[in-house]
């Protein structure tokens, strides 16, 4: 199970994940396979951070006030009382596994195997502490992924301002090109941080400054290169472009090519630093006002336009990102992204549907190496002890914006250790150890799941040798990137297997008019409500059976109250047949499951009717077990719903109906014994989408077992009847009964409805209308 965050509520995309691979889980059990839907929780380090520090300003507290300790203790207290509640509400959606092995990502056993993998990276030299460009939270004052990072239209505004060549900044001449270039920024703020402005070598406006200097506004007089670079498109805005390298990912790709300084003017808080001179202390949104109204006092401005920008915001604390420079752990992983590829393009890895594998293919061809550390607190805290000489060394270290750091360190899975290491290393025993203050990004330990969840890395585990590699992957296509493929390249890193073979990707659930679901909008549907007012089995069916895989789904109201109106059919099928056995003893009733059981052997001696529906349930039965080995669950289920409404329900119960009660005992004996094995089968195949209200009719007819769940599923090629099923089409045929055509749950099948009142019973127990 995709571990969902421990401070998660029910949505639809949790609803959505556990339908799905509850109905794998059931037909692989129910069809005798070793069977493990292993669940547990993931710490979601920044999303659980940001619950707890809400707690404490609630209570006029900070983290950093009470310090790590402290706030540990706290959050642990947290999830203590609250982390249970996910979990809980999974069960309400009738999820059937295995809850004696559910996991916690900070537990001690994925602990261990967290620790492990950083160890072994690190030793094998693809682990390393460096400098980049990151994407820095400054209320969190973290680093985030590039796929934590949310993009944005929103309206704000383009500075067009004057870069005086140097030179040129007294000419009183203002219609002298050479005076100046023309620059334009979103940002005015970071012109303090420029250090070089570009122009297009072929841009004949401009082209001769190449080579001279320009001053950087209210910098005391600092120049800075104007440089030739093809990257400069000639058409889009002035043509002139500042090269920022400590605060745009863009400039600091075009600084690293051409050998430009990098400077940082920002506080880690997002405020300016010494580099702003002036500005000083200011939040960079304030410097940005500030800076523009001296440009405008200093004659730099040359105007300013509202203009639609893409902003960088986390996708969990919704803050502004801000690029930045800054010193982390980062894991390289071209020599784990390499077997990762060959999997899909060698066909050992299948993803379904087909069209994400380009999307995975392209995010490995072109992959980066990850930034693997994060400044909370809550989390795997990395496994490195800087040495220090002294305390009065780690003092200084950890004074002002310090961490403790040093050149000097040891990577180990715990102190003693390290402190082994250092000595052996030659650092004399009266070292100062002080361990790494970051925490692992949550999707480190996220990555390792398919096989720290199963006891590696103690590879001689029971369930690691039992159930490693695994088959199936179901998620959410949103995490593809996220998740899937870093579990794959993990999983060649640390086991060199790959994890599983199949990757099953589901779509998002939207709300009837195809809008995503979000509070600001107002149509989010809650699951749970949903479970309240129409019960977990409509979800469940209309979550399975209204899309394909991959595919977004619209949820309908209406679709949902359909749904609804099948479960209750299901139930009256099971009442219909109590009914027929009223004042039969428990000695018949037990007859009659045997007798049932013997109804295929018997196929030939039934009636015709018998002959029909019994031949019509087993081709459903192969038709609805292909479906499930291709994935195609929104087929299965809708193939299942058609033989069960339109066959069985609509039309042989209300025909044996005169069977059942004619006075011919011996035929509605073996009616009785139809009716309860195709309803039992049906009852499998249906079991799989709707767990409830199977289980409650299957408990309640004369069956053997303890529990539905854990019955075979139905014989595949079993016996049917095909001059049956002809004849009784061909006897349809000939009938002009009043039909109407009405729309499943699904939306893909019409099913026909026929007036029975105007038919002969006797001919409704021997035909059907035509499909």
């Amino acid at each position: 199970m995709p571990p969902p965050n421990v401070t998660g509520a029910l949505h639809m995309g949790h609803a959505m994940f556990v339908t799905l691979q509850d109905i794998m889980a059931r037909n692989a059990r129910m069809r005798g396979r070793p069977t493990l839907w292993l669940p547990g929780t993931d710490h979601a380090g920044i999303a659980t951070q940001l619950v707890v520090e809400r707690a404490l300003e609630a209570e006029g507290k900070t983290r950093m006030g009470i310090g790590r300790d402290a706030f540990e203790k706290r959050t642990w207290e947290w999830k203590a009382e609250y982390g249970g509640r996910i979990a809980g509400q999974i069960r309400r959606l009738g999820a059937s596994c295995d809850w004696s092995r559910e996991r916690f990502t900070l537990d001690d056993g994925l602990s261990d195997a967290v620790l492990e993998a950083f160890v072994s990276l690190h030793d094998r030299g693809l682990i390393y502490k460096g400098t980049y460009m990151v994407n820095w939270a400054p209320k969190l004052q973290t680093a985030v992924s590039d796929l934590e990072v949310e993009y944005s239209d929103e309206p704000g505004t383009l500075y067009y301002f004057k870069y005086f060549v140097e030179g040129g900044e007294d000419d009183s001449d203002a219609e002298d090109p050479g005076a100046f270039l023309p620059v334009a920024t979103t940002r005015p703020e970071t012109v303090l941080g420029d250090t070089a402005v570009a122009v297009n070598p072929a841009d004949e406006r401009f082209k001769r400054f190449i080579g001279k200097r320009a001053i950087v506004p209210f910098s005391g007089g600092r120049t800075v290169p104007i440089i030739g670079d093809d990257y400069v498109d000639i058409e889009f805005g002035t043509g002139a472009l500042k090269i920022t390298p400590g605060h745009d990912p863009n400039d600091y790709e075009i600084g690293k090519r051409v050998g430009l300084e990098t400077i940082n003017i920002m506080n880690k808080d997002g405020s300016m630093n010494a580099n702003a001179g002036a500005y000083e202390g200011l939040d960079r949104a304030e410097c940005r006002e500030k800076v523009w109204a001296d440009m405008e006092a200093a004659g730099m401005a040359i105007k300013s336009e509202p203009y639609d920008t893409r902003v960088p915001r986390s996708q969990r604390g919704g803050e502004i990102i801000e690029p930045l420079v800054s010193e982390q752990w980062f894991c390289k992983m071209e020599s784990m992204a390499t077997p990762a590829l060959k999997a899909v393009e060698s066909g050992e890895l299948t993803i379904v549907p087909q069209r994400f594998e380009k999307i995975y293919k392209g995010w490995l061809t072109d992959v980066r190496d990850w930034c693997i550390s994060r400044q909370l607190w809550w989390g795997h805290r990395i496994p490195v002890w800087y040495v220090h000489e002294s305390e009065e060394a780690l003092e200084s270290a950890r004074s002002g914006s310090g961490k403790g750091a040093s050149k000097v360190y040891v990577v180990a899975r715990n102190e003693a250790d390290a402190r082994a290491k250092a000595t052996a290393e030659g650092h004399g025993a009266n070292v100062v150890l002080y361990q790494e203050e970051d925490v692992l990004d949550t999707w480190f330990s996220s990555g390792l799941w398919p096989f720290s969840t199963l006891g590696w890395p103690d590879e001689d585990a029971a369930d690691f040798k039992k159930f490693f590699p695994t088959q199936v992957m179901e998620t959410g296509h949103d995490i593809l990137f996220f998740w899937v493929a870093r579990m794959v390249m993990m999983s060649y890193g640390m086991t060199n297997t790959l994890p599983f073979h199949t990757v099953y990707l589901h779509g998002l659930v939207r709300d009837e008019k195809g809008r995503k679901m979000s509070k600001s909008l107002g149509n989010v549907v809650d699951p749970l409500n949903v479970i309240d007012e129409q019960g977990c089995d409509a979800l469940r069916f209309t979550l399975a059976t209204g899309t394909a895989a991959g595919q977004d789904l619209n949820l309908n109201m209406d679709r949902l109250a359909s749904n609804r109106n099948f479960t209750n059919k299901i139930w009256n099928a099971g009442k219909f047949l109590l009914y027929a056995l009223e004042g039969m003893s428990d000695d018949d009733r037990v007859a009659l499951v045997r007798e049932a059981e013997t109804v295929p052997n018997d196929l030939a001696s039934l009636p015709l009717a018998e002959r029909w529906i019994v031949s019509r349930l087993h081709a459903t039965v192969d038709h609805v077990t292909t479906a499930h080995d291709k994935h195609d669950f929104g087929e299965a289920g809708r193939a299942a719903y058609a033989f069960f409404y339109d066959d069985f329900a609509d039309w042989f119960i209300e025909g044996a109906k005169s069977r059942l009660y004619s006075g011919d005992a011996a035929a509605a004996r073996r009616t009785r014994a139809v009716i309860l094995y195709v309803l039992e089968r049906t009852l499998r195949l249906l079991h799989p989408f709707v767990p409830y209200v199977t289980e409650e009719v299957w408990r309640n007819i004369p069956h053997e077992g303890e529990t539905l769940m854990t019955r075979a599923w139905p014989t595949l090629d079993a016996a049917r009847d095909d001059d049956a099923v002809a004849g009784s089409e061909d006897a349809s045929a000939e009938e002009t009964p009043r039909a109407r055509t009405t729309t499943t749950d699904g939306g893909r099948r019409g099913r026909r409805e026929r007036d029975l009142g105007t038919t002969s019973a006797k001919k409704v127990a021997g035909t059907r209308p035509t499909r």
